[in-house]
This record gives structure tokens, sequence and C-alpha cells, in this order.
């Protein structure tokens, strides 16, 4: 920018220095031909004129090839691809040389010819040879015309002699008149005398031709004579005649003329005219120089005018098509490969260059069509390959031989990561250290146990090499592990209620039978007998209790579900606990008349035993705190649109360490408790198309969240209302 800046400064400085140049030699041009300063009809020496006319030529063609410089630029501006003008300004300044030079050299040459030309024909010499030839012709003829002259005065005397010898009537005068006539050589003579009143008559002639009624003396050549002019000679191309006085008082004049040579009297003539010429265009010699000056000027200007415009035109032809031609390799470099030009018809260059450009974007259009098909093709495998990836649980996590995750599903991320945030080009041994460790190690496959927000999951991984690193698979099987352990203790429930209830009536009917029977027999210490035998009673009952809770671990019947009003039905299982725990403050929040599919008894007993398990460990924080201890229970019901979720939060003693297995059987962290209540709570849960989770709240307590499915898959009423009353079982014990 810079660059172009700077010239155009040049430019303009060179623009200005000529302008001032060209004013200048005008100025000076007009004063030196300005009559008042050098004579009007002087010719201008031959330098000063060229030196003029140079002077003012240069600065006017470089002012105008400038011009054209300007146009040209103004014409490449209207376009934005023609590249500043530069072709245009080139073929400016091109066809402005071949124009100017040639136009220069031929203004002076043109000038210092004509300068030499006129100086010669007008020099001394020139005009001192045509006066000579001029003065040789009047000389000759103007012999001619004093000889004419003088033998009329003689001849005047002669005839005055005889008019005083004899009457001009008289014969003798007639001959006499003759012979002056003859001997004189004269052709023609006449004797004219004027009447009183002023009228000429001719008294006597001598005409070969008989041309009596010719006037050949004129009252103008009288005057002259009484003027006192002796003769009055006047010259035509036929003759020269002469008039004279023979007697001024009676007014009698002789008219005498001699046949004149036709071809002398036009020399004569035309000398004349010639020099007259020649005295014309001497007083018009500076006129003529300084036109044919300004004429050369003229042309000069013209003819480069000429060459600036056939440059304009020349190049707004040839430029065109280069335009076209760059505004198409733009559009096609923008992605416009469609794109053709309509300059490609010429059998030049230019046209070479369009058909090649037209045949290039058609392969490329081709090949790009090709390219976006198999683009297309492999985008549609990617989405399906991408697809795929991101339906399978399974987790995938691929890693380039620097350990940099490349690629994640969203499988991997939620059980890895919070899935929401792109770990890719995360080092896999920050993001997950013990995969890290695994795919170190080089075992194919193992068993890995990630702890993820106080959870433990075991995940099943697999490890496979590839030619830019490793891809890791893996399943998370702590579910798995979950309900094959669920699975095995429900076998050994079913079991152990099998065995243990068997004896259990037997042996508490023997007791009763014993105590009914015995007790009035005994008479030592008969207090001891009922309280031993109300002890086996007692604990026969537990063990009932016991067995009834493994039958219905073992042996849960399937949930029907009716509409019911989730209100309705935690704000019972609340009041039962409520009445039974007055020392414990319960609180509900939630809409009413929410409805939803369930099984009534079911969710009933997993509400009854999530409350118990909340007041027991509330119970257990307010014996270990003081007595401002205050116990909380607050329930929560959400609902939207697909689920209804039900939030227990208590400030008891909070979730145990293994909060990871709290779900699983036998799980307790009571020292009487069997550890299938929660089991139980989570399996009616699931049937219900929920899921159960446990959260430990801010300043001790929990947050058990239960999520039940609005419209879980319904059984038939009819055929499960027998089973489920066959294997009704008490609300079990619950337990951590």
């Amino acid at each position: 920018m810079l660059v172009i800046l700077r010239r155009a400064n040049v430019f303009l400085l060179v623009e200005t220095a000529c302008a001032i140049a060209l004013v200048m030699m005008v100025t000076l041009s007009w004063y030196k031909l300005n009559p008042q300063h050098t004579p009007g009809d002087q010719l201008l020496p031959a330098k000063l004129t060229s030196t003029l006319l140079i002077g003012t030529l240069v600065p006017a063609l470089a002012l105008i090839v400038l011009f054209g410089r300007r146009i040209a630029l103004a014409r490449a501006a209207r376009d934005a691809l023609a590249s500043n003008g530069r072709l245009h300004v080139r073929l400016v300044w091109l066809f402005s040389l071949i124009a100017a030079v040639p136009t220069l050299l031929v203004a002076i040459f043109a000038s210092l010819l004509f300068q030499q030309g006129v100086e010669f024909w007008f020099s001394d010499n020139s005009r001192g040879m045509l006066e000579n030839a001029n003065s040789l012709a009047k000389g000759y003829y103007d012999d001619k015309l004093r000889d004419v002259g003088k033998e009329s005065i003689a001849m005047a005397g002669d005839i005055r002699t005889y008019l005083g010898q004899s009457p001009i009537t008289s014969q003798d005068f007639r001959e006499g008149y003759a012979w002056q006539v003859i001997t004189r050589k004269l052709d023609e003579s006449a004797i004219v005398e004027r009447g009183e009143d002023g009228t000429l008559r001719t008294d006597a002639i001598v005409d070969p031709n008989r041309n009596d009624q010719r006037q050949r003396v004129t009252n103008d050549e009288v005057q002259r004579l009484a003027r006192g002019e002796q003769v009055v000679v006047n010259a035509s191309a036929a003759k020269i005649e002469a008039v004279t006085t023979i007697d001024p008082a009676r007014g009698i004049y002789l008219y005498t003329a001699r046949n004149s040579d036709p071809l002398a009297f036009s020399q004569w003539k035309r000398a004349e005219s010639v020099v007259a010429a020649y005295d014309m265009l001497t007083r018009r010699a500076r006129a003529l120089q300084v036109r044919f000056n300004l004429a050369l000027l003229v042309i000069s200007l013209a003819l480069v005018m000429l060459a600036v415009w056939a440059a304009l035109r020349i190049a707004d032809r040839q430029v065109a098509p280069l335009i076209e031609l760059v505004s198409a390799a733009r559009k096609v470099g923008s992605g416009n490969f469609a794109m053709r030009v309509q300059s490609g018809r010429g059998a030049d260059e230019v046209g070479m260059l369009a058909r090649a450009f037209n045949r290039m974007t058609a392969q490329l259009e081709t090949q790009t069509q090709a390219l976006v098909n198999a683009n297309a093709q492999l985008d549609v495998r990617r989405a399906f390959i991408e697809a795929v990836i991101e339906s399978i649980t399974a987790g995938i996590v691929s890693i380039d031989r620097d350990g940099n995750i490349r690629l994640i599903n969203s499988s991997a991320q939620k059980l890895l990561g919070d899935g929401a945030s792109d770990v890719t080009g995360t080092p896999l041994a920050t993001f997950a250290p013990q995969l890290h460790q695994l795919v170190q190690s080089g075992d194919p496959s193992g068993i890995v146990h990630y702890a993820k927000a106080g959870d433990l999951l075991t995940l099943a991984v697999k490890v496979a090499a590839d030619p830019n690193g490793y891809v890791v698979t893996f399943e998370d099987i702590t579910r798995q592990l979950v309900d094959q352990r669920r699975a095995a203790w429900s076998d050994v429930a079913r079991r152990i209620a099998h065995e243990i209830k068997n004896p259990l009536t037997p042996i508490q009917l023997a007791t009763e039978r014993l105590k009914r029977r015995y007790l009035r027999q005994i008479t030592t210490d008969p207090e001891l007998f009922e309280e031993l035998t109300a002890t086996i009673i007692r604990q026969v009952g537990d063990l009932r209790k016991m067995v009834d809770e493994f039958s219905s671990f073992a042996r849960l019947p399937k949930p029907v579900f009716r509409p019911e009003d989730a209100g309705e039905l935690v704000r019972q299982a609340i009041f039962l606990q409520e009445i039974a725990h007055t020392r414990i403050a319960f609180t509900f929040e939630g809409p009413t008349n929410e409805p939803f599919e369930a099984d009534r008894h079911q969710f009933g007993q997993a509400m009854t035993n999530v409350l118990k398990n909340a007041v027991e460990a509330v119970e257990a924080r307010a014996r270990n705190e003081d007595i401002d201890y205050k116990g909380r229970i607050a329930v929560h019901l959400i609902a939207d649109g697909e689920a209804i979720t039900i939030h227990v939060v208590d400030n008891g003693i909070g979730l145990p360490a293994e909060r990871d297995r709290i779900l699983e059987p036998y799980v307790t962290t009571r020292e009487k408790g069997t550890g299938l209540g929660l089991a139980i709570v989570n399996k009616i849960v699931e049937e219900h198309g929920g899921e159960m989770t446990f959260a430990p709240e801010p300043g001790g307590g929990t947050r058990m969240t239960m999520r039940f499915a609005r419209a879980p898959v319904m059984s038939s009423a009819e055929s499960a209302e027998p089973n489920r009353l066959a294997h009704t079982a008490p609300a079990s014990e619950p337990t951590r």
C-alpha cells in the first residue's frame, strides 16, 4: 500500500509539472507571436519556432498520456478483478510511446523543413529574382508603350501641319494621313473632334477592320489631356492604344493603336500577378507559419489521443476475458465447480486458455461430485458406525500410542465421567487410571473396580491393539453381579425357609401343649417353667417371621397394577409412622390427586420399609446426640410426564461405608437385622419400572430416591390376584 501511495504521489507530481510546463510554454508562445512584441509581417526564426512547438508538444503529449492512464485506472476501478488496471496502464504506455515518439520526431522534422522552406522562399534572393523577372517583363512592355506614345506625339505634329495646308476632307490630307500610319508601323488611327456640346465624333479613320462605330477616345482621356498630360497610353492583350492632342483650341485629338504580342502581354501580367501574390504571401507568411505549426501540434496531439483511445479499447477487449477468467477462478476457488466462461470461442491464446479452463472446471466438477458422493457414503457409514457405537451399552475408548484419548462413546463417558465434558485428547492415565494400568500391563482382558461418586463399579474390560494405539471396551457388570448374588441368596432363602419352617410348627405346638398340660402339675417354681415355655414360643415366632421374610424375598409375587393416587399412598405410610414415632417431625410436600399405575400393597410395603429405615437412622443418631437434637424426616413427591419421584430425606446417622452394597440381600448394619428390607424395596421399585438410589445429605443424613414409572408393564389382575393373596408377606424388618 505504501508503494502504491508513493507511485500515486510521483505521478501527481509529474502531472503537475507537465501542466505547469504547458502553461508556461503557451504563455511564452503567445508572447512571441504577439504583434506588439514582434513585427506582424516578420517571420519567426526557425529555431525559435521549433523550440516553441517542441516545448508545447512534449508536456501536452505527457498530459494526454497521463490522462489516459487515469482513464485506464478509472475503468479498471469499475471492476474489482482488474488488478488495479495494470494491463490497461501498460497498453496505454505502450501505445502512447509508439505514437508519441514518431509523432514528435515527425513534428520536429516537419517544422524544421517548413521553417527552412519558408526562409528560403521568403528570403531576399527569392524576392529579388521574382522582382527582376517582373521588371524585365514590365520593361519590355513599357518600351512598347513608350514607342507607341512617341509615335503618337510625332504623328500629331505632322497631322497638325497637314491640317494647316489642306482641309481634313481633302484627298491630299487623306493620303498623307494614311502614309503617316503606315510609316510609323501603326495598325489603326483616328482623328476625333469634340463638339461644342461635348460629343466626340470621328473626322478621319484608318482601320483595316472598317469598324467606324467604335468609340476610340473617351471623355476621361480628353480630361486627362486637358489637365496637361501629353499622351495617354492604354495597353490590352490585343493592342497598345495612345491618345494625344492635335489642336487643343479646336478640340481635335489623335488616336493611334498598334497590335501587341499576346504572349508578351500575358507574361507581363503574369509576372505582375506573381509579384502581387508573393507580396500578399509575404504579408501572410507569419500567419501561415503559425498555422502550420499549430496544425502540427493539433495533429500530433490527435494522433496520440487516438493511440490512447485505441489502447484503452484494445485493453478492454483483452482484459474482459481475463477478468471473466479471474472471476470464474475465484468462484471455482469458493466451491462453484459448475462455473464456465463464455470467452472461449476465439482462436487466439485467450480462447485456448478459456477452453482449457472450462475443461478443467468440468473435470473438477466431475471429480468433486465423485468425492462428494464418496464422502456422503463415508458420512453414512461413519454415522452408522457412530450410531452403533453410541447405541452400545458397553463403553468404548480409543487411545493413541501416547495414551491420549482419540475417541470415546457416550456410554464410556457416563460410566467413567460426568458424560458432559469432552475428554478427547485427555491422557487415559488422568481420566481412568485403572484402565490405563490394565492397558500398560499388556493383558487382553481383566476385571477393574472403578470408584465413581462414592459407588464402586465392577467393569469387565477387553483391550485390543490396532496400528495406531489401543481400543478398550468394557461393560458395567456391577448390576449383573448383584443380580447373581441376589439369585443365589433367593435360592438360599428358599431352602432355609423350607428347612426351618417345617419343624417350627411342631415345636410351637409341642411347647404350647407342654405349657397347657404340665403348668398345673409343676409346684416347684412354676413361673420359671412358664417363662421358659413362653421364651420358646416367642423365639419360634421370631424364627417364623424370619422365615416369612426369606419366603417373601425369594418368592415376591408379581405386582398387580391399578390406578392409584401417589400422594394419598405416601400420606398413609407417613401417617402410620407419625403416630408410632411422635418425637420425630414428619413433613410432606407434593401434589394431591397424582394418578399413576401401581400395586397398592407392594407400594405401601416399600414406603413403610423406607420410612422405618429413616426412623431407625434418626433414633440411632438420637442415642448418640445431646438432648437438643431433633429428628426430622421430609418426604417430597415430584411428578412429571413419565414418572413419579419420591425423595425421603432424614437427618439420621447417614449411609454406611459400604453403601454400594446397601441394596444387596443380607447386608445390614443392625445386630438383629436380616438385610432383606431394602433388597425387597429395591425389587418392588424395579417391578414398578423404576430405580432406587441413595445419596448423603450435607450436615448428616440420607436422601433416598425412588422413581416409579407412571404406566409400568401391567399384569392381569385376575390371574395375579390369587397369587398375590397366597404370597402376601408382612413388611420386612428395615435395615441398613
